[in-house]
């Protein structure tokens, strides 16, 4: 799967740390929700973990899904995911919002129920937005580099 959206040079730098496969796994996951919602808005952070959210908005609190890279595995979260829907029972976590599912392989999400929760919570922010974006499909490094 292919994006036309490049990689920010800010994340980019950090991504380099981590393996291979972690990187691959990283940009299929990227490509497929920037794939499921095009005008969505990635923010980029490094604090415990290097993380890219995709949001409706430029707002962190716009947030529909993020992909957090640990050491050796990546998370689909998401931000609101005790207030989604979940037939499947596919979210973990114990946080009072936040949920997400553990992906350690392109099989953890190219499934139609994750597609389906990844468009609930798109839909889900939507709907909770409190104004219009005039930003759509940008990249934003929040990323300080030494």
């Amino acid at each position: 799967m292919k994006s036309n959206r490049e990689l920010h040079p800010d994340f980019e730098h950090f991504l380099g740390f981590k393996e291979q496969p972690l990187i691959e796994l990283y940009c299929d996951l990227r490509n497929y929700i920037i794939q499921l919602y095009p005008e969505a808005n990635e923010l980029l952070y490094h604090t415990h973990a290097l993380t890219s959210v995709y949001t409706i908005s430029e707002k962190l609190s716009d947030g529909f899904c993020m992909i957090p890279i640990y050491t050796n595995h990546l998370n689909l979260g998401f931000h609101k995911g005790t207030l989604l829907d979940d037939p499947k029972q596919l979210l973990q976590g114990t946080g009072k919002l936040i949920r997400h599912i553990p992906i350690l392989q392109k099989a953890d999400f190219k499934t139609k129920d994750v597609t389906a929760l990844v468009q609930t919570a798109i839909q889900f922010a939507l709907d909770d937005m409190d104004k219009p974006t005039k930003t759509f499909g940008q990249t934003i490094s929040k990323i300080k580099r030494p």
